[in-house]
C-alpha cells in the first residue's frame, strides 16, 4: 500500500519565557500494516497540546520542545510514546492491540472499546461473523454473544425471527432490540402489510432485517445494561444492536470484489408417518375393518415427501471499494434467491448500497453518506403458527390419508382438506420496495469540540397479494367462489440529530461529553381489501382483477373515506371525518361480486433530548452519566414525556500494583438505569377511536355492509412502561488475555406493564390500553462468556 509522506519543515524556534527552551513544529505520518490512520491521536505528554491526523495519516503539532514525548494512540491499537530529541519529523506505526477485550464497540452517538466500556456490551467483526450460507443479518451474530438469543418462527425464508438480549421485558410488544442501521433507529414496527387475510398463511411477519445485504454489515455491536442503551431512553429497554456497513476506507487505488456461493437444503427430521398398510391396519384394529375398508382410497401417497423438496438457493455479490486522498467510496450491488424446502416458499432479494465520506477545510468539515435500495420478493406457502392442526399445509400432509390419491382434482366430504389441492389453489405474493439513507456533516469548531447534524430517510414500500380459488375444496365461503386480498403498507420515517461533542484529554485524565437533539416521526399509510366470488381460479389472474377493482373504487371516489365496497345495492363509502357518513356509488361491480376496501394513515412523532458524559481517571477509575428525556405522541399531554437516567462505574484493578503481570485484564463493572417502552401501542391511544367495522361476508360471498363502532376507549393516564436495569459485571484476562472472559448479573424489573384489555367475549373491541399498576416482570441471571486463543 502506498503511503504518501508529507515533507517535513521546520520553524524557527520561539523561546519560552522560563528558561528560553527551543519549541519547534513536528510533523509525520501514522500508520499500521496497510497504511494511514485517519483520525488517530497525537499528544504532547503531559500536556494538553495536541492534534488529530488527517485522512491520509498526516499530522502537524505545533510548540513542541525538544524534550518532550509524543504519546500516538488510536482505538483498537497499542498506543506508542517517542521521544522528540530535536527531530522534526516522526513515521510512526502503530500495533493492533492484541487483547481481545481491546475490540472497539460501536455505541450510541460514539465508540469506546470493551477495555473501556462501563456498561454491559459486545462487539461482533466481520473478521468473526459465523462463515457459510447466511440468509439474514442476525445469523451472522448467531451464538457469538452471550445473552442474546435468536430463534427463526419457522424454516420458511424471510420468515420472522425473534432477538431476545437477556430475556423479554414486556406482555405487550415483541420484545425484540432496538435495531440502528448506520446511525438510523428503525421503527419497531412491522413493514409487512397486514390485513385481509386468505383464509391463513398469509400475511405473516417478516424478518426485520431482510432488506439488508449480509455481505455489506461491518460490525455489529450488542448492548445489553441500561448504562450502555439509556442514551435510546424509551426504545432501549430490550437492549439495542447497532449495524454498521463497510466503507471504502481499505480499497487503495480501488478494488474490485466479486463472490458467490450455491446451496443446497434438503427437508431434516422427517416424521416417521403411516404409509398404506400401517394406516389400513391400524384403523382395522383400533376402530373396525369396515372403517378400514371405507378409509382406504387404492394409493399410497407420502404427503410429507408432497409438499417438501430439495432446493439451491444462490448469492451474489459485486463491489468496489476506493481510498482517495480526502476521502473514500464504496458501492456494491447483491442478487440473491432462497427457496424453502417447503412447496411455494422462496424470496429473492435485490439490494445496491453506495457509502462515501468526503473531508474539506483540512479536514475540520466531513461529509458522510450512507444509503442502500432494496427490492424483496416473498412467496410465503398456506402455513400459519396460528391456523390450527390441519388448517394449513403441515398439518393437513400430517393428517392426511396416505390412500388418497395426490391429485388435486380429489374432492372429499366433510373438512378434510386434500394438500395437493390446497397447494394447487393457493398463492401469497409480497413485494418490498425499501430505502435507508443517511447524510450526516460534522465540523470541529474546535480541537475539542465537534458539532454533527444528521438526516436520515427510510421509505419502506409494500404490497402483498393472496389468492385462493374457487376449486379449493372445503373452505367456507371460498369453495365455487374464491377469494384474494390486496393489502398495502407504506411505511416511513424521517429523522433529525444535531449533536455536541466536546472531548479533551489531562495530564492523568480525560473527558468526553455529548449533547444532542433527536426528533423522528413515523407515518403508516395503506389500505387492506378482499375480494369474493372471483370471476375466474386462475391465481395469477384473481389477483390482478383484485387490483383493478380496488383502484376503480378509490378512483371513484372523492374526498377522505375510511371504506369503501361493492354491496347488493352499490358501492357504499364509509367516511369517519369530520362525521360519520355512507354514501352509495353509481357504479358497478368489476370482476369480483364483492369487494372491500379499508384505509389507514397513521403518524407518530418522537422528540428527544439526550446527554451522556464519560470521565476517565488515571486510566483506571472510569465513569459514566447518562439521561435522555423522550415526548412521543402516542401519549397524552400530561404523561407525553418520559426521562430515562442512568449510570456507570468501572474499576480496572489490573493498573494497580498488586497485581501480578500474568493478569492482562481485571475490570469491575457496576452499572443501574432507567429505560422506557411504547412499542406495539398503535395510534393514539389517549383518543376514542371509531371505525367502521369489518364487514361480514355470507356463504354465497356477497358482503354484508357494516356500521361505525367504538374500536378503542381513549386512556389519557397511559404512560411509558419503565425498566429498572441493574448490573454487575467482572472482565477478566490472563497471559495478554490469550484466556479471558466475563461474567455479569443482572436484575431487571419491568412495571407499569402496557396492556391491551378487549372486550368481553365474543365481541373482539372496543378495547383499551392500561397500566397493569400490581403487574412486574422481574429477568434476573448471571451471564458467562469465556474465550480462548488457540493460536
Amino acid at each position: 500500500m502506498k503511503i504518501t509522506l508529507l515533507k517535513s519543515f521546520l520553524l524557527l524556534g520561539a523561546f519560552l519565557c522560563f528558561g528560553l527552551v527551543k519549541a519547534q513544529t513536528v510533523s509525520g505520518t501514522v500508520s499500521d500494516a496497510n497504511g494511514p490512520l485517519p483520525g488517530a491521536s497525537v499528544l504532547v505528554k503531559g500536556t494538553t497540546n495536541g492534534t488529530q491526523t488527517d485522512f491520509d495519516g498526516n499530522f502537524t503539532l505545533n510548540d513542541v520542545e525538544d524534550s518532550a514525548t509524543l504519546v500516538f494512540s488510536y482505538i483498537g491499537y497499542k498506543t506508542a510514546e517517542i521521544a522528540v530529541n530535536g527531530q522534526t519529523s516522526i513515521n510512526v506505526t502503530l500495533e493492533e492491540d492484541a487483547q481481545a477485550l481491546d475490540e472497539v464497540v460501536i455505541i450510541g452517538y460514539g465508540q469506546t472499546t470493551v477495555k473501556d466500556a462501563t456498561g454491559s456490551v459486545a462487539a461482533v467483526t466481520s473478521e468473526d461473523f459465523n462463515g457459510g450460507v447466511i440468509a439474514s443479518p442476525e445469523q451472522l451474530i448467531q451464538g457469538k454473544t452471550a445473552g442474546v438469543q435468536i430463534t427463526q418462527a419457522s424454516g420458511e425464508p424471510g420468515a420472522g425471527m425473534n432477538l431476545r438480549i437477556r430475556g423479554s421485558n414486556s406482555i405487550r410488544s415483541n420484545n425484540n432490540p432496538l435495531f440502528v442501521v448506520d446511525g438510523v433507529p428503525l421503527s419497531g414496527e412491522s413493514t409487512t402489510p397486514s390485513g385481509g387475510d386468505v383464509i391463513n398463511g398469509s400475511n405473516a411477519t417478516r424478518n426485520p432485517l431482510n432488506f439488508i445485504n449480509p455481505n455489506d454489515i461491518e460490525s455489529m455491536s450488542i448492548l445489553k445494561d441500561a448504562s450502555a442503551t439509556a442514551i435510546y431512553g424509551s426504545r432501549g429497554a430490550n437492549g439495542v444492536v447497532i449495524i454498521t456497513t463497510k466503507s471504502g476506507k481499505t480499497g487503495q487505488g480501488g478494488v474490485w470484489e466479486f463472490s458467490s456461493n450455491l446451496s443446497i437444503s434438503t427437508p431434516a427430521n422427517d416424521y416417521d408417518l403411516f404409509d398404506r398398510d400401517e394406516f389400513l391396519s391400524t384403523t382395522a384394529s383400533v376402530r373396525s375393518q369396515a372403517i378400514a375398508d371405507a378409509s382406504d382410497y387404492g394409493y399410497n401417497t407420502n404427503w410429507q415427501d408432497y409438499i417438501t423438496r430439495t432446493v439451491a438457493s444462490q448469492n451474489q455479490n459485486l463491489s468496489y471499494s476506493r481510498n482517495y486522498g480526502s476521502g473514500n467510496v464504496r458501492a456494491t450491488f447483491s442478487y440473491g434467491k432462497q427457496f424453502g424446502v417447503i412447496e411455494k416458499s422462496a424470496q429473492e432479494r435485490i439490494t445496491g448500497r453506495i457509502n462515501a465520506s468526503q473531508r474539506f477545510l483540512d479536514d475540520k468539515l466531513r461529509f458522510t453518506l450512507q444509503a442502500s435500495i432494496s427490492r424483496v420478493n416473498d412467496d410465503a406457502p398456506p402455513i400459519s403458527g396460528t391456523s390450527g392442526a390441519s388448517g394449513n399445509l403441515i398439518g393437513a400432509a400430517y393428517s392426511a390419508n396416505p390412500t388418497w390419491p395426490a391429485s388435486s382434482n380429489f374432492f372429499l366430504e366433510g373438512n378434510q382438506l386434500n394438500p395437493a389441492n390446497y397447494l394447487d389453489n393457493f398463492q401469497s405474493v409480497t413485494n418490498t420496495d425499501r430505502a435507508l439513507i443517511n447524510f450526516s456533516a460534522e465540523y470541529d469548531l474546535t480541537p475539542e469540540l465537534t458539532a454533527k447534524v444528521s438526516v436520515g430517510y427510510d421509505d419502506s414500500d409494500a404490497t402483498a397479494v393472496s389468492s385462493i380459488s374457487g376449486n379449493a375444496n372445503n373452505f367456507n365461503r371460498v369453495t365455487g367462489n374464491g377469494q384474494s386480498a390486496y393489502n398495502t403498507l407504506n411505511a416511513k420515517s424521517k429523522l433529525l440529530e444535531g449533536t455536541l461533542n466536546y472531548r479533551k484529554d489531562f495530564d492523568n485524565s480525560s473527558l468526553d461529553v455529548i449533547v444532542g437533539y433527536s426528533f423522528q416521526d413515523f407515518q403508516r399509510v395503506g389500505f387492506n381489501s378482499q375480494g369474493w366470488k372471483a370471476p375466474t381460479t386462475d391465481l395469477n389472474e384473481m389477483g390482478e382483477i383484485l387490483i383493478e377493482d380496488v383502484n376503480n373504487i378509490r378512483s371513484s371516489i372523492d374526498g377522505p373515506y375510511q371504506q369503501a365496497g361493492f354491496a347488493s345495492n352499490g358501492t357504499f363509502v364509509n367516511s369517519i371525518n369530520p362525521f360519520e357518513d355512507t354514501n352509495t356509488l353509481g357504479i358497478s361491480s368489476g370482476g369480483y361480486a364483492s369487494v372491500w376496501v379499508d384505509t389507514f394513515d397513521n403518524t407518530d412523532e418522537l422528540q428527544s433530548f439526550f446527554a451522556r458524559a464519560n470521565y476517565s481517571l488515571n486510566d483506571k477509575f472510569l465513569f459514566t452519566a447518562t439521561v435522555r428525556a423522550d415526548g412521543s405522541s402516542r401519549f397524552s399531554e400530561d404523561n407525553r414525556y418520559g426521562y430515562f437516567p442512568s449510570g456507570a462505574f468501572a474499576w480496572k484493578i489490573n493498573e494497580e500494583d498488586f497485581i501480578g503481570d500474568n493478569i492482562s485484564t481485571l475490570k469491575l463493572r457496576i452499572g443501574a438505569g432507567v429505560t422506557g417502552n411504547q412499542e406495539g401501542l398503535g395510534y393514539a391511544n389517549f383518543l376514542r377511536r371509531v371505525r367502521f367495522s369489518e364487514p361480514s361476508i355470507s356463504d354465497s360471498g356477497e358482503i354484508l355492509r357494516p356500521g361505525a363502532q367504538t374500536v378503542a376507549v381513549q386512556n389519557p393516564d397511559l404512560k411509558w412502561e419503565s425498566t429498572l436495569d441493574l448490573n454487575v459485571g467482572l472482565d477478566f484476562g490472563f497471559n495478554l488475555d490469550r484466556f479471558s472472559g466475563s461474567v455479569d448479573f443482572y436484575r431487571k424489573e419491568t412495571n407499569d406493564l402496557l396492556f391491551r384489555q378487549g372486550a368481553a367475549a365474543p365481541a373482539a373491541d372496543p378495547f383499551v390500553f392500561k397500566n397493569l399498576e400490581d403487574g412486574t416482570i422481574i429477568n434476573q441471571g448471571i451471564e458467562v462468556a469465556l474465550n480462548y486463543d488457540f493460536v
